[in-house]
């Protein structure tokens, strides 16, 4: 009788081995892969079950569209879901989809092209790889990601590739202007004068990730991108058409249908913070799906992890002896340093700084 001995599996050697390939999930789809590798498998607690589409608030940002309304809708929004999508925001469609084009455009490239860019070392002014927490995460995401600080001292145009460059820096460039605008009617929803976000900094930095999501053959066993808040004060998020957004709202896991030409919005987790909880950082997730792949860019507002000296806590207009603050005082590049140590391990890193 023969016996079948079951390889013994090593998923610190597994992690080392594939980070090694520096070919990312495209590789493994590029190599016919038809099970995924042990080391993307979901914890069995972990579902990837979804329940039916909601429409989260879409808001009119165009000329002509009564501002009070505008900022009474971002408010509602802000506090209920922690999620908006806008639209006739400024960004011509074009460049939208030459954005998503210029994704795919840079994780097309042939292996041996890319590989020059893949590293885990984040002072680099071009950071392509896989999972930036893949050695510390409960499971590996199907997502090959590419990011770059583009404020306050963005790459110089030769250091970007040349596949993505033109296009990132003029996307940026109308991401922080929708950003300055998007943060005055936050700070007038907030019942502060419409620069006060801004004075305090919240669009000195802006970090962009490219993410690319390769078709998956078994995605029911893990995710696209796991639970999560974004560390940032806010996300600007681009999508194409696949979907796969989720976010979780009253015990459930919602769809974000995309919406063609829209923004999707989010609050993170500092701008929830510096409001006092008035503002909700919510979790979201994307799931992987047979169709691929799936492209999007999300645009952080926050210096991330370059030093800063600026403190952040609650603002002080905002506290009362009915409302004390409900966090202690933190820079930027703490908090952000402590999120991206931690990983994606489905905790939101609010609670490390919560009094």
């Amino acid at each position: 009788m023969e016996i079948v001995r079951e390889t013994k599996y090593n998923r610190a050697e597994e992690l080392k081995s594939f980070d090694e390939t520096k070919a990312g999930v495209k590789g493994l789809v590029d190599s016919g892969v038809e099970k995924i590798p042990r080391i993307f498998h979901l914890p069995k607690e972990y579902s990837t079950n979804t329940t039916a589409n909601f429409d989260i608030p879409v808001i009119d940002l165009g000329q002509g569209v009564d501002q009070k309304e505008s900022v009474e809708k971002i408010r509602h929004a802000s506090e209920k879901y922690g999620f908006f999508q806008v639209v006739n925001h400024g960004i011509p469609v074009c460049v939208l989809e030459e954005m998503l084009c210029g994704i795919r455009r840079f994780n097309e490239l042939d292996a041996e092209a890319k590989k020059l860019y893949y590293t885990r070392d984040v002072t680099r002014k071009f950071v392509y790889n896989s999972n930036f927490d893949l050695y510390s995460a409960p499971a590996a995401n199907w997502r090959d990601t590419f990011f770059s600080y583009m404020a306050p001292n963005p790459p110089k145009p030769q250091e970007l590739p040349a596949s993505c460059r033109d296009i990132q820096i003029e996307y940026s460039r109308h991401v922080m202007s929708l950003g300055f605008r998007l943060f005055g009617l936050l700070s007038e929803a907030l019942g502060l004068e419409s620069s006060r976000l801004f004075e305090m900094g919240c669009t000195d930095g802006l970090t962009f990730l490219g993410h690319y999501y390769p078709a998956c053959p078994q995605p029911e066993l893990t995710l696209g991108a796991s639970k999560h808040t974004d560390d940032g004060f806010l996300t600007v998020l681009l999508q194409d058409q696949i979907g796969g957004l989720q976010v979780f709202l009253d015990n459930m896991w919602i769809d974000i249908p995309p919406v063609h030409g829209a923004l999707v919005i989010n609050i993170g987790d500092l701008l929830q913070l510096i409001s006092n909880d008035k503002f909700k950082s919510v979790e979201h997730r994307v799931l992987a799906n047979r169709k691929g792949p799936r492209m999007s860019v999300a645009c952080f507002f926050s210096t991330s992890m370059m030093p800063s000296s600026k403190i952040y806590g609650p603002i002080k207009e905002l506290l009362s002896k009915d409302n004390p603050p409900k966090y202690r005082e933190t820079t930027v590049e703490e908090y952000v340093t402590y999120s991206f140590t931690k990983g994606l391990d489905g905790v939101s890193p609010l609670l490390h700084f919560k009094i």
